[in-house]
């Protein structure tokens, strides 16, 4: 009977969760571009760096769904793996991001003295498009994944701590904090029980945002060259070899590109939908 009673409430909310049809279609294309990633040495027809000087260049077929590229690699297959990259970088940039901003985000709004000099730091951060910034950390730290996740998750993490910022403030100024401090409860112990558990849903939603500027962000570090190695299959880089062949052969930078459009497109319904649900208000107003 208790895990029955217990289920329920995890039911009812799976269902309210997906019955925001931004929700459900956004999971369903994100599913779809996860499981071909994860399964990728499955569901890839050939090796996604296979050359085939004989192939090159070849339009899509019943042999080759997407076509090839100049060097006669099946675009299918190094789509499919570019995905298991691009995912990958935007899951390392979230983490970090993740940290950074909830540590500087809760030292700001909760402790006065700091809120000044952290504030400075993140308006002086976001002053720089997030692009700039990042080029500029991979070029002091040296171009490789690490790197690129790394970069990325500075950049990304004062988008966060503004919003942790703002919510902590709100919380600091509640009656049950203010009483936790009066009572004398170690800092600690008020913002792992009070603070932190209230921030898990602006979080999750300013999360799924910028996993998706991550993957759009790695896509345009690889296009520009500065991005992962280039022996790794990045759509970023299957976009630019593919810009020589533009007017020949289109599908090199089509199907690419579809690929981020629809990575995209599928965390941003994620990101709008789980906003709404955490604020019905914005829902109303949409």
């Amino acid at each position: 009977m208790m895990t029955a009673s217990l289920s329920m409430p995890l039911v009812s909310s799976l269902r309210r969760l997906f019955r925001n049809k931004a929700i459900l279609i956004g999971a369903i294309i994100l599913a779809v571009v996860l499981v071909a990633a994860v399964l990728a040495p499955w569901v890839a027809p050939y090796a996604p760096n296979k050359l085939s000087i004989v192939n090159k260049l070849k339009a899509p077929s019943l042999a080759h769904v997407f076509g090839t590229d100049e060097f006669g690699r099946d675009i299918f297959s190094r789509a499919i793996y570019a995905g298991r990259i691009s995912l990958l970088v935007s899951l390392g940039v979230v983490c970090i991001s993740t940290v950074l901003g909830v540590i500087l985000g809760v030292a700001a709004g909760f402790f006065r003295k700091l809120d000044a000099p952290i504030s400075r730091l993140l308006d002086a951060m976001m002053s720089f498009p997030d692009i700039l910034l990042a080029i500029a950390l991979v070029a002091a730290l040296g171009p490789s994944l690490t790197t690129v996740i790394l970069a990325l998750g500075i950049t990304y993490a004062p988008r966060l701590a503004r919003i942790v910022r703002g919510s902590t403030l709100v919380l600091r100024e509640l009656p049950y904090i203010e009483a936790a401090v009066a009572m004398g409860l170690p800092t600690w112990q008020i913002l792992t029980r009070h603070v932190l558990l209230n921030l898990a849903s602006p979080i999750l939603v300013q999360a799924t945002f910028v996993f998706a500027s991550a993957m759009l962000a790695e896509a345009s570090l690889s296009f520009l060259g500065v991005g992962v190695s280039t022996d790794m299959p990045t759509w970023g880089t299957m976009l630019a070899s593919g810009r020589e062949y533009m007017n020949n052969a289109p599908w090199l930078m089509v199907f690419p590109g579809l690929a981020i459009v629809f990575s995209v497109l599928a965390l941003q319904l994620l990101g709008d939908g789980l906003r709404d649900l955490v604020d019905p208000r914005l829902a109303k107003e949409s």
